[in-house]
């Protein structure tokens, strides 16, 4: 893979937000934008056990996707402190994926603001993201393309991205938002997975009070290299391109694939698997 080092920055105006990164989409880490936050100084994992302890919080590994798995349903439960404690004595898998604390622990939005950057977030739909050592996501996009502010607290993670431009390097899943999930992005097998060779994309590692900006549909492959959590913030596509594949994947996509995996079970998750083969060698070839 060819991977540029997304810009970084301490700090960014609005002005200079909209004008170098959003209209352009592209990516950019700031270094040192939430440090007035209570959040830069409260939030790690020990607050968060203190804070919301007693919540049952879903959990996720990286499981192959199977025909009996609805659409983002948890693999396990599990209390918010014992999943704490879990990521301090040792590696995990589990992680936990769209955590809504608006809904959940409505106190910790007093730890936090709305930054403006010229983009109207969704106010209702802050999320949050826990991993252990080494757990990661599968390279992915978001169903409705949103822009996203990704904010990281406590330990390091590593994260990949790409455009929409480069699909047909990734191995994507037809009817789907993520590419085969047997590839290894952290350290991809060139042999066994040859388009990848000249996929573009970009790379950077988020220490604690990093916000990381993720364009419009980017796909994205995040990696723990040590226990910690970040929250999402979104805001909707501007691109009119995007807001229709944004409809068409939440009002159609996702209920056909669900639809095709009760009808066919396990046999359309193969297909789907092999499709992503056969797709990406016959575009590589007539590119």
């Amino acid at each position: 893979m060819q991977l540029k080092e997304i810009d970084r920055v301490k700090t960014i105006t609005k002005e200079d937000f909209l004008k170098n990164y959003f209209k352009p989409q592209k990516p950019v880490v700031i270094e040192r934008f939430t440090e007035e936050w209570p959040a830069f100084k409260k939030w790690d994992l020990e607050y968060m056990a203190d804070i919301a302890g007693d919540i049952m919080v879903p959990l996720y590994d990286n499981r192959p996707v199977s025909h009996k798995d609805g659409f983002n349903q948890p693999h396990a439960k599990m209390k918010m402190r014992e999943y704490v404690e879990l990521l301090k004595t040792e590696p995990t898998k589990y992680r936990i994926f769209l955590w809504n604390i608006l809904k959940e622990v409505p106190q910790l939005q007093n730890d936090f603001d709305y930054p403006d950057f010229g983009l109207k977030l969704m106010k209702g739909l802050p999320m949050l993201f826990f991993g252990g050592k080494d757990s990661y996501t599968f390279m992915h996009y978001d169903i409705d393309l949103a822009n996203i502010f990704h904010f990281h607290f406590q330990g390091k993670k590593e994260v990949i991205l790409f455009d929409q431009t480069q699909n047909n390097h990734l191995y994507k899943i037809p009817h789907s938002l993520i590419t085969r999930e047997d590839i290894d992005f952290a350290t991809p097998d060139y042999e066994k997975w040859p388009a990848l060779k000249e996929a573009k994309g970009y790379k950077a590692n988020l220490e604690h009070g990093n916000i990381l900006y993720m364009p419009e549909g980017y796909w994205h492959y995040m990696r723990y290299i040590t226990p910690g959590f970040s929250m999402s913030l979104r805001a909707m596509p501007r691109n009119p391109k995007n807001l229709v594949k944004a409809v068409y994947n939440i009002a159609f996509m996702r209920y056909f694939d669900q639809l095709m995996r009760k009808l066919k079970g396990q046999k359309w998750i193969d297909w789907k698997n092999e499709q992503a083969i056969v797709r990406t060698n016959y575009k590589i070839r007539n590119y």
